[in-house]
């Protein structure tokens, strides 16, 4: 659910939930960006954007598995993004490459490989100061460079991403707190889907919680990568590919703890 501005967020949610629920709702709320391609208007944001060459610190290692390179999709300069997220960035890990096993390997090397555990994706820092264009080793495959503008918004979750916990709700009306953000505010809802999208919140279904709980909450997003017609690259059918990490991994900057997973139909 993605709103312009905090004060019509929180009215939307107050209207058709109720003041207390309203309020629990709003408050999960959070900033993030939907990443478009720049125009006159709104130009690239810092070093955004997908596929290109990698931003690594000199000695850094191009990740691989078991022998096979994985390739670099996006790259997102938290600086730039730094003034936006304000408290919801609490390390400044300067550039986050991300990386992922490409699905158009050949068939007979892909199903030899874990296309779903740790070993097929990763999320590097690097400092901007010192990270220096990294080409992909063959035979990772090699995206074009596209510039990427990060379009300010804030986000509210998915149904299937609020606990019962989270929101007060009539348990003789609804059968969870999912129900009554799916009854109320539907028509706002998934309306990230086949985007591009940073920090705030994924888009999501019923099929896949996005955002695994600890106890500091949900899981922070990262990315949402979609099929992408231009860079030729898709997740199955109306597949997404989706990181996140957990939050205290992201306060303390250990992107090593950064997690990967592809929803499709």
């Amino acid at each position: 659910m993605l709103f312009d501005d905090s004060a019509s967020l929180s009215r939307v949610c107050t209207e058709r939930l109720g003041e207390k629920a309203g309020q629990q709702f709003a408050a999960m709320a959070r900033r993030g960006f939907q990443l478009v391609r720049p125009t006159d208007n709104a130009p690239a944001t810092g070093q955004c954007r997908l596929g290109g060459v990698a931003l690594l610190e000199p000695g850094t290692t191009w990740p691989e598995q078991s022998g096979v390179p994985l390739s670099l999709h996006a790259v997102l300069d938290t600086d730039a993004l730094a003034a936006w997220l304000g408290d919801e960035l609490p390390v400044r890990p300067g550039l986050l490459n991300f990386f992922y096993l490409d699905p158009d390997l050949p068939y007979e090397e892909y199903r030899k490989l874990d296309a779903i555990g740790p070993a097929a994706y990763c999320v590097i820092p690097a400092d901007p100061a010192r990270a220096v264009e990294t080409q992909a080793p063959v035979p990772a495959r090699r995206y074009p460079a596209v510039p990427l503008h990060a379009a300010e918004l804030t986000m509210l979750p998915d149904c299937w991403d609020v606990e019962d916990e989270d929101v007060e709700f009539d348990k003789e009306q609804h059968w969870g707190a999912a129900s009554l953000i799916l009854s109320e505010m539907g028509d706002l809802d998934g309306n990230t889907a086949g985007s591009h999208c940073a920090f705030g919140w994924p888009d999501t279904s019923y099929t896949l919680k996005v955002t695994s709980r600890e106890d500091d909450g949900p899981a922070v997003h990262l990315l949402q990568l979609a099929e992408d017609a231009d860079l030729g690259w898709g997740w199955g059918d109306a597949g997404t590919l989706y990181f996140t990490i957990p939050v205290r991994a992201f306060t303390t900057g250990d992107f090593r703890q950064a997690t990967a997973k592809i929803h499709c139909c």
